[in-house]
């Protein structure tokens, strides 16, 4: 018989956290982006018309393609910081910063001035 982790056991509640966060990282993806995407769809939508249906419309273009390429290189930093890794553990940052403190404080000269009763150095 395949040896199964019990309903409490710390791998079956790992799995069940990480299986949450997934999915309402997934509802929330889509919750804010499709209607960022309606909205930008849209814009896309009335900057068209406003070129097409009017000869002097041209004036739109400069912010379309303003949009178009700002979107552009968010996507492609984005692409490019997963692919480097920058996603997989953002923990640790912060726990190399504390530590450097805490190494920084122990190699510190502790100088207490002679008027607050610190040793004489004359």
């Amino acid at each position: 018989m395949p040896d199964t982790p019990s309903p409490k056991s710390p791998t079956s509640q790992t799995s069940r956290s990480s299986r949450a966060a997934t999915i309402t990282t997934i509802v929330l993806g889509v919750v804010i982006l499709i209607p960022s995407m309606a909205g930008f769809v849209n814009k896309f939508y009335e900057f068209f018309h406003a070129t097409h249906d009017n000869p002097d419309g041209a004036y739109v273009l400069t912010p379309m393609v303003n949009y178009v390429l700002a979107s552009g290189g968010f996507f492609c930093f984005l692409i490019w910081s997963t692919g480097q890794g920058m996603f997989h553990d953002i923990e640790a940052p912060k726990q190399t910063m504390l530590d450097r403190e805490s190494e920084l404080d122990v190699d510190e000269v502790v100088c207490v001035p002679p008027w607050a009763g610190g040793p004489n150095h004359t």
